[in-house]
């Protein structure tokens, strides 16, 4: 086992703030000492069937702590899931079902070992506890905060004084959270900056319960590809860990490795330190070079774009994800093998072959008038030639229609 020193140099890497440093650091001393490896809590409520890289984050500081040689418990919220937290949220949440939250718990078990070691990992469900609790003792656990420090939550505040309605059960959430690090014993437990007040409630109520209080750890909430709101599904800036390591969609080369390479240039370093396994002084040189234009942007994000393809698909799909982008973006070549393929019959009086309506219709523009836009402005181009037409009818035979950079199909036409 690492100096309590050098772990809590470690454990440092990417925190936005500890509470407290020097609690961590005799948590740290006691557990050298004693040979008692720390438990460390994390949890994850199950309201969305996958994870994407943003909740790496959490994930990855976990790892190095099992790397450490401490207990990790990976904290499925079965029973907070059917909640929902409505941290950030600007309205009430929709109670899910059991079956939902469990359903997708079972894909989070399947996705979180690609990061963290299984026989080194507690899988616990909240449900355990929090299922079993009478209608007295839940009761009881609103006694340990009154409703004016739960109006202090900027959420809650924002809500309150707009007039929106926020349920006893959203203020309970919290409560439940803080029950969870009294139940597992937890002496560490890790969240986003926007879980201090949860995080903190932990600490409350295993004092209040005569227990030693956990250390709370907050990872930044990690932007997503427009660089600059957090990663999330519903804003379509993530990149899901369960997602092809490349792919062909309406022609466009998408996937992993592709948006990776999307991660704007200032971000690099910011994901290389959070997501990345690369040292310390790795991320520092990554940076150096960076800043003095020693190192190419793009260059970076390969190296990145390859580490995670190859943790999450292998070495073998990060090879041909970084061919089939350089070929494709770069070096313009066609494989054709991989370009979605689309039949056309044409009667006589056809227009299904005219090469706006083939655009549109097969997502390379959002409509004709895009497509003559398109074509007008020499965006488009018809096996390796420039189309000066909007009037341009696709021949029978087969075609390599290409939009842009990124957006290409293949077209078969023949008479019906």
């Amino acid at each position: 086992m690492f100096s309590p020193e050098k772990q809590m140099e470690i454990v440092r890497r990417g925190a936005v703030e500890i509470i407290s440093e020097e609690a961590l650091l005799k948590k740290l001393q006691k557990s050298c000492s004693e040979n008692r490896p720390l438990r460390v809590k994390a949890g994850f409520d199950p309201t969305a069937p996958d994870i994407h890289v943003g909740h790496t984050v959490l994930l990855e500081k976990m790892r190095q702590f099992q790397e450490l040689g401490h207990e990790v418990i990976f904290l499925i919220g079965d029973f907070t899931g059917m909640i929902g937290d409505p941290t950030g949220k600007s309205e009430t949440r929709k109670i899910l079902t059991n079956e939902a939250v469990l359903q997708n718990a079972e894909t989070y078990k399947t996705q979180v070992f690609k990061i963290l070691d299984p026989a080194k990992t507690q899988v616990r469900f909240n449900s355990e506890w929090l299922g079993k609790m009478s209608a007295i003792e839940v009761a009881q656990l609103g006694a340990f905060e009154t409703v004016a420090r739960m109006l202090e939550r900027e959420d809650f505040k924002k809500r309150f004084k707009n007039q929106q309605p926020i349920s006893i059960l959203e203020f309970y959430y919290p409560l439940f959270q803080g029950y969870d690090s009294v139940a597992l014993r937890a002496d560490i437990e890790l969240g986003g900056t926007d879980q201090k007040f949860n995080l903190l409630m932990g600490r409350s109520m295993q004092k209040a319960m005569a227990m030693e209080e956990q250390v709370v750890l907050m990872m930044p909430l990690l932007e997503g590809l427009d660089g600059v709101n957090k990663m999330s599904k519903s804003l379509g800036n993530y990149i899901g860990i369960n997602e092809p390591a490349f792919e062909y969609v309406n022609g466009e080369l998408t996937g992993m490795f592709k948006k990776v390479m999307s991660i704007p240039d200032s971000l690099i370093v910011r994901y290389s330190e959070l997501v990345s396994h690369i040292s310390i002084d790795e991320v520092h040189i990554l940076k150096a070079g960076l800043t003095g234009g020693t190192t190419d942007p793009r260059d970076a994000k390969k190296e990145l774009a390859m580490e995670l393809v190859t943790r999450y698909h292998g070495q073998e799909a990060a090879e041909r994800s970084k061919k089939e982008y350089v070929d494709f973006l770069e070096n313009r070549k066609v494989n054709r093998d991989a370009i979605a393929l689309v039949e056309i019959t044409i009667a006589e009086g056809s227009k299904a072959n005219w090469l706006p309506q083939v655009m549109k219709e097969n997502g390379l523009a959002k409509g004709t008038g895009e497509a003559v836009r398109l074509i007008k402005q020499r965006g488009v181009k018809v096996n390796d030639h420039v189309v000066e037409s909007p009037d341009t009818v696709l021949d029978e035979g087969e075609h390599i229609v290409r939009v842009g950079k990124s957006k290409i199909l293949r077209v078969v036409v023949s008479a019906a």
